[in-house]
Parts: structure tokens; C-alpha cells; sequence
């Protein structure tokens, strides 16, 4: 019952308030935010009709708020992910293509999403990941990287959240090869700490773990911030569930690992180009993995995919109990009512889909991220929204809600307008892009993927690509999937005759660009 009860403090509150109309807001009574990150998660919840997933505290919330069923992010891997939801600005505008672009290197003026919220009034605080890791960009912030006291160490500065074990040999064994990898190579990835199992389930307590002791400095937080008159914007990135799946036992103790069901297209898309698939560098960083290769010439065990699966559950269930015990502290100190709540995931998670871990591809099952908005204002309350949106909708949205200026520049469009009626006509697709880099990819080359997501089908084209210029080439390959019969897009149709017409159609409407895909 520990996992449930946070939520149903919530849930009473709710329940006896009255409900009211979106009121605009005013310098007097603008709305605080609480904007929650949670890193690699997919749509693996139960208000995403996943049946086996434990997930009641986000359920509870977004049966409260607004479920977006088509959310897609504007790149698969956190960097150009967040840094487009947070700019406002898609890849290809703000030359984030991958984990080491730095958006604020390369666009030194640009306006994020809390440093907006700050020149109009509020107080801006940032819990975790929000930004790529240990990206704190301290102008965005008027607290830019508040920590768990225990986590303060100078020599774990640069450590990024999700490196940390509790069990202590593991973390004698990471340190020693930590320090053997900093000695050949002084800027290595992580500050070399982001080595180790890809799992690990030990009998401790929640705050044992990263997540744990960021929800207890997030209530500490926010009982601060209640006793202050300025509207706050506080952000709370989770780390988990990505990798390494390393959360309590009790949370992988509601699990059977053997009634967890893998995944059904454990195989490449029939048709698709080599480079359309990602070569699960990132699983292959951790121990026992180093010998994978590409999904088309490696697999992984049933045994190992039945824990790495058991794993991510077991810490989208962490994480789901860390967030209910933050909202509880809303109420605790009477902030339910003035507070607006946004919990989404940065992008999607392979669990064995198309032979294959980890994110890095336009495929579906890696764009396709949950978005739950939930506004103790709206009288919609528990409504599903179907029609297509993008997380870098999410800036000029939060901007109308607050009820504080939508900059002119930005690239994303307010679905405000379905959250007063969801049922509503909304936009034609979704644009994402991936950069396939030369060393991982099988043929050596280097690649940009535009994707484009309609509400029937999925269209992606390959090109040359050229990173200095930041310009596309030749044409190398496309992909058509069609959804309305093929979901999980096993089947690329793309050079199929009875799709020549559709697929020519889709090409212009993709070279057309987001521009022409807005609602009317």
C-alpha cells in the first residue's frame, strides 16, 4: 500500500474541490509549475494501457489531468531532445543533433523554457535531469542544480545521477575502472563513471537511490517555496528508468519476471535500411554487454531480456513512487490548488522491439513519449487527447497556461486549445530527426533520418549528411510504415507499388515541413 497512498491525498483534495473555469492569469494569481522529467520513459503505464506495468501514483494524476495518447519527441536520445523541448527550437534550428552538441555553446542567446518563466516573475529551481545531465546552465535558473546533500562530494560533480550503486563492492569495482579510464583519457564520457551492471535490486530504502533522495529534497523544496509570494517554476528531472535499472528490491518484487511478456517483433523491420536500426552502444557500455553488435548479426539471451525488462519496470515502479510522494507534499502545503503539473518522458525505449535495445532510432516505439498535463483549474479533467503533438509544443503551452508572453520565434505549437477541447482537429504530424554517426553505424556512413508521424501512417528519409555544414546530401534510403495495420512497423512498404502514390504524397508533405503541418 506504500506505493498507492501518496496519491490518494491527492485524489481527496481533488475530489472536494470545486471546479472552476481556466481563469487568465494575473500578476497576483499566476499558476506555479512542476515540470517532471523522467529519463528513457516510454508509454509503459498503466493510463497507457500497459497491463502489466505498476504505475498507480502517475494513473492517479493523469485521471486528474490530460492524457496525450501521440506526444512524439523532435529526436530519440536526450540531448537534442531536451534541447529542443527547452529552446523551443527543433535540431536542425538549434544544431543539436546529438549527446555532445551543447545548445548553450552553440546558441549563447538563446531563451530557455525557466529562463523565460524567470524574466516574468517566477522563481526557478532545477531538481535532476532536466537538461542533458549535469547540464545546469545556471542562467535558466535562479537555483540551477540543487542536489541531494549526500551527493555533494567535489569529485562526483561531474558525475552524472544515474551512475550511482548501492552496493558497495559494485562501487568499489566501478571506481577502480572510473579511474583507470580518466588516466587514458582525461575527458571521458561521464567523467568515466558510467560504467557498471545493468542492473542491480538492493533491500534498502528508497532514499538509498538517486530518485528516493531527489523526491526528499523536492518536498524539502517545495515547503520552502510555499512561504514565498513569487510563482515558482520548479523542475524535478528522475533518472530512472534509464540505464542502469538500479532501484530497490521492493520495487522489483512486484514483478514476475516470467509473466512479463517480450517483446512480439523481436526482429528487424522486413525492408528496412541497415542504418535505420541503433547498434545498442549504450547497453554495450555496461557489464557483460561489451560484445554486442547491430540487431541484424547480435542478440540478446531470453534469460538476460527477461531481466533487463523486469528492470525497467521495476523502475518505472521507483520512480512512480518517488513522484507521488512529491505531489502529496503539494498538498501537505497547500499548493495543490495553484499549481500546475507536467510529466513527460524525453523519448521512447526499445525492450527488445526490432532485436533491439536502448533508443537512438526514428522507429515508433522511440519517438512515441507519454505527456500528462494536469491543471487543478480545467473542468476536463481525465481527458484523452488523441490528436498528434510534439514535446516542443510544450514552451509556447506552459507559456499560455501561465498566462505570460509566447515568444514570437518559437516552433512548436500551444495545445492549449484541445486541453478546452480535446475532441478537436489538431495537427496533420509530427517531425523528428536522428543523426547516425559513422561509428555505429555498419557501413561506415554517416546519416541524417527526417521522420514524419501521421495519425495513419510514418514516413523517414535518409540522407548524407554533412555536420560542419549542417546540410543534407543524397537521398539513401526511406521508410513507410503503415500503422492502421502494421503498428508496430515490422513491415517497411516504402518501394511497395500499391504505396508508390501515398509514399510520393507523404515525401512532399515531409519537404513541406512542420510549417505546413499546424493546425488550421
Amino acid at each position: 500500500m506504500r506505493y498507492f497512498f501518496p496519491i490518494l491525498i491527492l485524489l481527496l483534495g481533488a475530489c472536494s474541490a470545486p471546479k472552476q473555469e481556466t481563469p487568465a492569469a494575473s500578476p497576483q494569481s499566476k499558476m506555479n509549475i512542476l515540470f517532471v522529467s523522467i529519463d528513457d520513459l516510454r508509454p509503459t503505464l498503466g493510463v497507457y494501457d500497459d497491463a502489466f506495468v505498476k504505475s498507480p501514483n502517475i494513473d492517479a494524476l493523469a485521471n486528474l489531468g490530460y492524457v496525450f495518447r501521440n506526444t512524439y519527441c523532435q529526436a530519440a536520445v536526450c540531448a537534442p531532445s531536451r534541447a529542443s523541448l527547452m529552446t523551443g527550437l527543433r535540431p536542425d534550428s538549434n544544431h543539436v543533433w546529438h549527446l555532445g552538441d551543447k545548445f548553450r555553446e552553440l546558441n549563447p542567446s538563446i531563451v530557455t523554457i525557466p529562463q523565460h518563466f524567470k524574466k516574468n516573475g517566477y522563481h526557478t529551481v532545477c531538481i535532476g535531469k532536466i537538461f542533458h545531465n549535469y547540464m545546469p546552465d545556471s542562467v535558466s535558473w535562479d537555483e540551477p542544480d540543487l542536489r541531494p546533500r549526500q551527493y555533494l562530494k567535489p569529485a562526483w560533480l561531474k558525475r552524472d545521477g544515474e551512475t550511482f550503486y548501492v552496493n558497495e563492492k559494485t562501487q568499489n569495482r566501478q571506481k577502480r575502472k572510473r579511474d583507470s579510464l580518466i588516466e587514458l583519457r582525461p575527458n571521458y564520457y561521464a567523467d568515466g563513471w558510467n560504467n557498471g551492471p545493468a542492473w542491480e535490486s538492493e533491500d534498502v530504502h528508497d532514499t538509498l537511490y538517486f530518485d528516493g533522495a531527489q523526491a526528499e529534497l523536492a518536498k524539502r523544496t517545495l515547503k520552502r517555496l510555499s512561504k514565498s509570494k513569487e510563482p515558482f517554476f520548479l523542475a524535478l528531472g528522475f533518472f530512472r528508468p534509464h540505464l542502469p535499472f538500479a532501484a530497490p528490491k521492493a520495487y522489483w518484487d512486484l514483478y514476475d519476471r516470467n509473466e512479463l511478456p517480450l517483446a512480439p517483433n523481436d526482429f528487424l523491420p522486413d525492408g528496412s535500411p541497415i542504418f535505420s536500426s541503433n547498434s545498442m552502444y549504450e547497453l554495450r557500455g555496461y557489464d557483460g554487454f561489451k560484445h554486442l553488435k547491430h540487431p541484424s548479426v547480435s542478440s540478446i539471451s531470453e534469460d538476460t531480456a527477461r531481466t533487463l525488462k523486469h528492470g525497467y519496470y521495476a523502475s518505472v515502479s521507483y520512480v512512480d513512487a518517488q513522484l507521488g510522494k512529491v505531489v502529496a507534499a503539494l498538498k501537505e502545503y497547500q499548493l495543490d490548488k495553484n499549481t500546475i503539473i507536467i510529466v513527460w518522458g524525453d523519448h521512447g525505449w526499445k525492450l527488445g522491439e526490432h532485436n533491439s535495445w536502448c533508443k537512438q532510432t526514428n522507429f515508433d516505439i522511440d519517438i512515441h513519449v507519454p505527456l500528462i498535463v494536469y491543471d487543478p483549474r480545467s473542468e476536463n479533467g481525465g481527458a484523452q487527447i488523441s490528436g498528434i503533438t510534439e514535446l516542443i509544443d510544450m514552451y509556447p503551452s506552459m507559456c499560455e497556461m501561465a498566462g505570460i508572453e509566447i515568444p514570437k520565434y518559437l516552433q512548436g505549437t500551444s495545445f492549449v486549445p484541445l486541453l478546452k477541447d480535446p475532441e478537436r482537429a489538431w495537427k496533420k504530424a509530427a517531425f523528428s530527426q536522428f543523426h547516425r554517426r559513422p561509428k555505429v553505424t555498419p557501413d561506415g556512413g554517416r546519416y541524417m533520418g527526417y521522420s514524419m508521424r501521421t495519425a495513419t501512417h510514418h514516413y523517414i528519409e535518409w540522407y548524407q549528411w554533412n555536420p560542419e555544414l549542417g546540410e543534407r546530401g543524397d537521398l539513401m534510403g526511406t521508410e513507410l510504415y503503415d500503422n492502421e495495420i502494421d503498428p508496430q512497423e515490422n513491415k517497411n512498404v516504402a518501394m511497395s507499388a500499391e504505396y508508390d502514390s501515398l509514399r510520393q504524397s507523404l515525401s512532399t508533405q515531409l519537404r513541406a515541413g512542420w510549417k505546413a503541418n499546424i493546425p488550421e
